[in-house]
């Protein structure tokens, strides 16, 4: 297919590293909602056939929702296209099944993440956000800096995760070494040196070849919690009758995609209300709602910037003809700035109601961690208006390069002094 000559490129994962392409998102949604974008090789990973990309919040809403004509069984959920060998092992994970496959598997998974469990760790989250911000303060550079990824939202949004999954504390380290390369592969300076395969091209992360340790560790945390079981997810897991692949495929979905929401979104609000002092101040001062805060944060800042479809039908989206068999991958960043939907949507309005904002999905897809995820975000940032300066940049922040998540890998904020 033609790429038209005024359609912006979205696709390059280096072009995130200078922020969220929201322009290009904006001519896209005004001129284009759904466009055609090629998929050049870049950076050695290899050239693909081109997607739709789908940027207003409607037409995204539909394609979340719509399972029987947006499949994610059919060509798994990532922008590349999978080695074919490897595609029936992706389809293992719920997150690349369709209903009714789908259903069941998270009705299970739902039955260990419920909201009573979630919440039972509501007392350590906070405890962990306060030690973990007063540690930041006691390690502040001569200028009263501390990189807050570093310091702060890493290790806040692993800990918290492997207490709700039952992960022993020597092995924690583990989890984030699994998260940091199969999610930060398309940044130099992120991930680890890829691994080649015969044909010299990088290894996809996320093939079984190269997720074989994290599964063993999968199967080994499995057998301990049979012999001592916990109050956590993977003892209700271990015990829940699973197979051996369905359990290893849940630990990759909870390791990395609740690792990664976190660590994405956390220092995504401190960074957005570091640029909006006044904001910072209202919520410092109880105006507005903590649950509606943390909504419009997300909003700007969701931790995932895209997901990808498959269509399995011939059909029009939008005006355009989609074929089956396309590609169609839906910007969750653009949706969220629709101004169809959202008035003045690159304005910090921590009071936003409503704030129908599709960070974390829409359809049978809508992530399951939300709760969690919520609960973490508020209390981090409850704990910061209660013991922090204003939240104040003291040096450029450092994105990740990646089209798929919103990631900061660095920022340095202001630590030390008064609450503000």
């Amino acid at each position: 297919m033609d790429h038209a000559a005024d359609v912006p490129d979205v696709f390059d994962p280096r072009i995130y590293a200078d922020g969220v392409p929201y322009e290009r998102y904006r001519l896209l949604r005004d001129r284009h909602p759904v466009a055609w974008q090629p998929e050049p090789e870049i950076t050695g990973w290899p050239a693909g056939p081109g997607f739709w990309a789908v940027t207003r919040h409607a037409d995204v809403v539909r394609v979340l929702r719509d399972h029987r004509t947006y499949s994610s069984w059919l060509g798994a959920t990532q922008i590349r296209d999978p080695d074919p060998a490897d595609l029936p092992f992706l389809r293992r994970t719920m997150l690349n099944q369709d209903p009714p496959d789908h259903g069941g598997l998270r009705r299970l998974v739902a039955r260990a993440f419920t909201p009573a469990r979630v919440d039972a760790f509501a007392g350590r989250v906070r405890d962990r956000a306060r030690t973990l911000l007063a540690a930041a303060r006691d390690a502040a550079d001569g200028d009263g800096s501390a990189d807050l990824v570093r310091t702060v939202t890493d290790e806040y949004a692993l800990l918290n995760l492997t207490d709700l999954l039952g992960v022993p504390p020597a092995d924690r380290a583990l989890l984030l070494e699994w998260t940091v390369r199969i999610i930060g592969y398309q940044d130099p300076d992120d991930a680890p040196e890829p691994l080649l395969g015969p044909d010299g091209k990088p290894l996809n992360p996320r093939s079984p070849a190269l997720l074989g340790e994290m599964f063993a560790y999968a199967r080994d945390l499995a057998a301990h919690k049979r012999r001592h079981p916990g109050d956590d997810v993977m003892t209700a897991l271990a015990t829940a009758g699973l197979d051996p692949a369905e359990l290893e495929m849940f630990f990759f979905l909870l390791t990395v995609a609740g690792n990664d929401t976190v660590r994405g979104a956390a220092p995504g609000g401190l960074l957005a209300l570091a640029r909006d002092p006044d904001a910072y101040r209202r919520l410092a001062a109880g105006r507005y709602s903590p649950a509606g805060a943390v909504d419009e944060l997300l909003r700007v800042h969701p931790p995932v910037l895209s997901f990808r479809r498959t269509a399995a039908v011939d059909h029009e989206l939008a005006g355009q003809p989609v074929r089956a068999g396309d590609k169609v991958v839906v910007f969750h960043a653009s949706a969220n700035h629709d101004e169809r939907v959202f008035t003045d949507p690159g304005r910090l309005d921590l009071a936003r109601a409503p704030n129908p904002h599709v960070s974390f999905g829409d359809g049978p897809h809508v992530c399951l961690g939300a709760h969690f995820a919520r609960l973490q975000l508020r209390t981090l940032y409850e704990e910061w208006c209660a013991t922090m300066p204003v939240p104040e940049l003291a040096g450029p922040p450092k994105r990740l390069v990646s089209n798929f998540i919103n990631g900061i890998t660095r920022l340095p904020l202001r630590v030390s002094g008064p609450a503000g």
